[in-house]
């Protein structure tokens, strides 16, 4: 079986999650399978070139998983002709200069989301990426969830009849970094810097909702900073000027309403740190990250509303278990997968920088709802 081998430059593998998620559990993981088999005889085979600002962090990580190339020069490695695909996990600030000069070098681009810090500059990429005539696609990596395909499965076998409205719970409790360590970096916490939970999880819940209910047609948000001063890694008191925490009202083509609360100040009481109930005239179902539970019309009980006795009822003991029927792997894996196929043999690829720039939009128009106080529409982008 011939090798054909596709070269990477990783942009951001210092971080939490382009080390963890993408270059370990997706790159080094396909490597470790043998690679992609492309059903022609031949296997595709990544390539990793660790790119990033910090010589003594790459080096160790190339050490450690016995890579041979790293470099702090990304103007170099992009003007390497060896290099086919472009790929970003840096912090969002960085993000737009860094696939502006990719595209510019003919790169195919592969990219975290948000795309870049407003929509104009998310289309503007979009467009340039279209015009230079490379492939191009964004991480979306919640529609490879386990649960999340099971919901699908469900939408699309019509489990649900029509569906009247999704819930969803995402969160948990970071620390404030004064007294114990604070999972996440303090950046995200600085609006200055790019950070705030409306830019970071209205972006997924974009395209969690498209993919699965239809299009966002409006949005009313109020996003709050609930923790106004944390700690940060060197123990340094900072005030947080970026919101943590988001409640969000969004209207879908046919009439779905969603709603979906989004924050780093709640503390978990449910199965899964995200949550979605889907509720129809026929069905309803919960899918978290890797379970779904569903209860069918002719299933679901007769409950009363009656406070003066207590309830007897079990009620999360009345759904039922979604089977797998299938084998699940890592999401950020099988979309990596995907879009390498559709480098190499031009397969069909939904997730590009248009999808990319709605998530933009939308978290611009969130916050623009949460400080207007108003109810904003969300215009169909086009290229």
């Amino acid at each position: 079986m011939t090798r054909r081998t596709v070269r990477i430059a990783m942009n951001g593998v210092t971080g939490r999650m382009g080390y963890r998620q993408h270059l370990v559990r997706s790159i080094l993981a396909i490597r470790e399978q043998g690679g992609i088999d492309l059903g022609d005889g031949s296997m595709l085979w990544p390539e990793p070139v660790l790119v990033g600002r910090r010589d003594l962090a790459l080096k160790a990580i190339a050490e450690r998983h016995g890579l041979d190339e790293w470099s702090t020069d990304l103007d170099a490695v992009l003007t390497d002709a060896s290099i086919d695909v472009y790929f970003d996990s840096q912090v969002t600030s960085a993000r737009e200069d860094a696939l502006r000069k990719a595209i510019g070098a003919g790169k195919h681009i592969y990219t975290e989301k948000p795309t870049a810090t407003g929509l104009d500059a998310a289309l503007s990429l979009a467009r340039l990426a279209h015009e230079a005539g490379i492939k191009h696609g964004v991480v979306q990596d919640k529609l490879f969830l386990p649960g999340l395909l099971k919901l699908k499965r469900l939408v699309d076998g019509g489990f649900f009849g029509r569906i009247l409205s999704v819930r969803g719970e995402f969160g948990y409790w970071v620390f404030e970094g004064d007294w114990q360590e604070a999972q996440r970096p303090s950046w995200n916490y600085r609006s200055e810097d790019g950070g705030g939970i409306v830019v970071d999880m209205f972006p997924h819940w974009e395209y969690v909702l498209h993919g699965l209910f239809g299009r966002v047609t409006s949005v009313q948000a109020l996003a709050v900073t609930h923790i106004p001063r944390r700690w940060d890694e060197q123990g340094r008191a900072y005030d947080a000027t970026a919101d943590d925490s988001a409640y969000g009202v969004f209207e879908l083509d046919g009439g779905v309403v969603a709603q979906i609360n989004s924050s780093w100040a709640v503390r978990v009481n449910r199965d899964e740190l995200v949550e979605f109930q889907v509720d129809g005239t026929e069905g309803s179902a919960v899918a978290g990250l890797r379970r779904c539970r569903a209860q069918h019309r002719s299933g679901t009980p007769k409950p009363v509303w009656n406070p003066d006795l207590p309830a007897t009822e079990v009620f999360r003991e009345q759904w039922q278990e979604v089977p797998d029927n299938g084998e699940f792997d890592n999401g950020f894996k099988a979309q990596w997968e995907l879009f390498l196929r559709h480098v190499v043999l031009g397969t069909p690829y939904d997730w590009d920088l248009l999808a990319g720039a709605r998530g933009v939009q939308l978290a611009e128009l969130g916050l623009r709802s949460s400080a207007g106080g108003r109810r904003m529409s969300v215009p169909e982008l086009s290229l």
